[in-house]
């Protein structure tokens, strides 16, 4: 019998985690031919959901458990649930109840048929202005630099075969990007549509800091294309810079009594100490971003875990 592994980061879902995992076990209940497991990581929720958690767990003993010692967002609580997760088949979803799990078999026939993704896409999103710039900037964000298909949609309601799995958690530094590692990973991705769901209760705690945490993991996770653009902006400064010079010396000769204005000096002077700085920083974030990756810094810290053998 195959099994299907539901990998659920937790965080804020303490009225929301219960319905989601009563209509995983109704819906996967269907088909008598797979098992399946499902694993819930507390990314230290503010909450009780570790409580819930907890009930859950002690109800169902397939319902296992991933506590950690602080808080790494959604990204390494996504590594840590892939991390232990058994199934042939790994699904990663929220804890909203926005991930419309009566679609679920719909989204299982890419499996079936052979493909190594499938992934839920939304026509329309069910989310806030915020949410939606975001998801708009990151979308332009890796299609540039990570060359992903202009067509595909990567949304948080997805299936993969474990080979794929297996491959992604060999990435061991502390600044996973699961889209990056899909797409370095394979090819073969599925998009199937299907109406996102409003969230069960709450508002989302995609925060603007955590928003830029996830750019600045997709411009310098798998690409140096952000570096290279930057030599690119500074060939086009010098060469602006060139011209302005020739210009300049050919109005003296031209018109001696002309004065050289100081504004414009200024202005210039003030646009490329900008570029310079900002290139600095970019180069620098790669730099820092290397100094704690040959530092071992953990993707994340587990305090306990429940279910997940005899002595739990």
């Amino acid at each position: 019998m195959e099994k299907i592994s539901f990998v659920i980061p937790c965080y804020g879902s303490e009225k929301t985690i219960e319905p989601v995992t009563e209509e995983i076990i109704s819906v996967v209940s269907q088909r008598y031919e797979y098992d399946y497991e499902i694993i819930a990581v507390n990314d230290c929720s503010p909450d009780n959901v570790l409580g819930k958690l907890r009930t859950l767990a002690r109800d169902n003993k397939r319902f296992k458990v991933i506590n950690f010692a602080k808080n790494m967002n959604r990204p390494g609580a996504v590594m840590a649930g892939l991390n232990y997760a058994t199934g042939d088949y790994v699904v990663v979803m929220d804890d909203d109840g926005q991930c419309p799990m009566e679609n679920f078999w719909k989204l299982f026939e890419p499996i079936e048929e052979g493909h190594d993704v499938s992934i839920a896409a939304y026509p329309e999103r069910k989310q806030s202005v915020f949410k939606n710039f975001g998801t708009f900037v990151n979308r332009k964000m890796t299609e540039f630099i990570l060359d992903k298909p202009k067509k595909s949609q990567f949304t948080n309601f997805m299936i993969m075969r474990s080979f794929i799995v297996k491959e992604i958690i060999k990435y061991k530094n502390p600044y996973p990007y699961f889209t990056g590692l899909l797409l370095r990973t394979t090819s073969d991705i599925i998009n199937v549509e299907m109406e996102e769901r409003e969230r069960i209760s709450g508002t989302t705690t995609f925060t603007f800091f955590k928003m830029l945490g996830l750019w600045l993991n997709g411009l310098t996770a798998f690409s140096i294309k952000p570096l290279r653009f930057s030599s690119l902006i500074g060939v086009i400064c010098a060469i602006i810079g060139f011209v302005f010079g020739i210009i300049t010396v050919i109005q003296k000769l031209v018109r001696p009594d002309i004065s050289v204005g100081w504004s414009s000096t200024v202005a210039i002077m003030l646009f490329v100490g900008g570029l310079i700085m900002l290139m600095l920083g970019m180069i620098g974030e790669y730099l820092g971003r290397i100094y704690i990756s040959l530092n071992d810094s953990p993707q994340f810290v587990v305090k306990e875990t429940i279910n997940f053998d005899d002595n739990d």
